[in-house]
């Protein structure tokens, strides 16, 4: 069973900061790295690293391909990603020192350049059981969705950046649908129906060191979040999205799959970085 990943490729800044910079204020940092970033970047490197058989489908600029040599190093296919003109997206992550929390700056760059041709060419390889995932940080996301959906294909959304139209759009196509506290907060006043009621196959709404909660054709449950101290934040519901699918496409019950992927988050966020952070599943075993 393959996941067929329509995702971002970014790379990332990263700068260690004493505290969130406010409106106006020129802040100086206290250390600087760089790696592989973008959600669709960071969940196929979960993904992968969780034993999943993952097809990434992206763009990225035709001198950058060093520079993302982690997807492949992690067992990433990469027969469909294209290397063009335009520039790599890439993000300016700011993370606080003390409490590990952070603020992004995003741009999209070749991330928005995908085309229908480059996705028709991907699914054309799918079978039957496989799975379709994407994010909100490229181009065509409805399309890619809307022709893995006409494939047969299952369907993983991961809602975010959140954008509640696109959102709303999309979920009757999906049948796993990831999103926070706060978003499953936004669908839940714009559909007036409580998330038990949106009739999705499954549903999962994460709340960070909180937990998760499951809705779905399972029932209703709760994973408990692994208690550890955090010193980033960045990228930890990529990896858990991205454990969470490997275990399903591998057989994994759901509560199986949760548990994975709490644990595999709990490891990325002691540690700086963001695909780069990401544990491999023998370490969590």
């Amino acid at each position: 069973m393959t996941v067929f990943n329509l995702g971002s490729i970014n790379l990332d800044y990263f700068y260690k900061v004493p505290h969130l910079p406010t409106a106006g204020e020129t802040l100086g940092a206290l250390d600087f790295t760089k790696g592989l970033g973008g959600k669709g970047a960071n969940q196929s490197v979960a993904l992968a690293l969780g034993g999943a058989e993952v097809c990434h489908i992206g763009q990225i600029h035709k001198d950058d391909e060093a520079q993302i040599a982690l997807l492949a190093k992690s067992g990433v296919d990469l027969t469909h990603l294209a290397k063009g003109d335009v520039p790599t997206g890439h993000a300016i992550v700011v993370i606080d020192e003390a409490s590990g929390e952070n603020q992004i700056l995003l741009m999209a760059g070749a991330n928005a350049a995908i085309s229908q041709a480059q996705i028709d060419t991907a699914l054309a390889d799918a079978k039957l059981g496989d799975w379709a995932l994407t994010q909100n940080e490229t181009n065509l996301g409805a399309y890619f969705l809307q022709q893995a959906k006409k494939a047969g294909l299952s369907i993983c959304y991961s809602a975010a950046p959140f954008v509640k139209e696109t959102v709303l759009s999309l979920i009757g196509l999906v049948d796993l649908l990831v999103v926070n506290e706060g978003e499953a907060a936004e669908i839940e006043a714009a559909l007036a129906q409580p998330p038990e009621a949106w009739g999705l196959p499954h549903l999962i709404i994460t709340k960070g060191a909180d937990g998760a909660h499951y809705y779905g054709n399972d029932g209703a449950s709760f994973q408990p979040a692994t208690r550890v101290k955090a010193v980033d934040t960045t990228g930890a519901g990529d990896t858990y999205l991205g454990f969470l699918l490997a275990q399903i496409s591998q057989g994994a019950s759901m509560q199986e799959a949760m548990a994975m992927a709490s644990k595999a988050a709990s490891v990325q966020v002691t540690r700086y970085g963001t695909a780069d952070a990401i544990p491999t599943i023998a370490e969590l075993r």
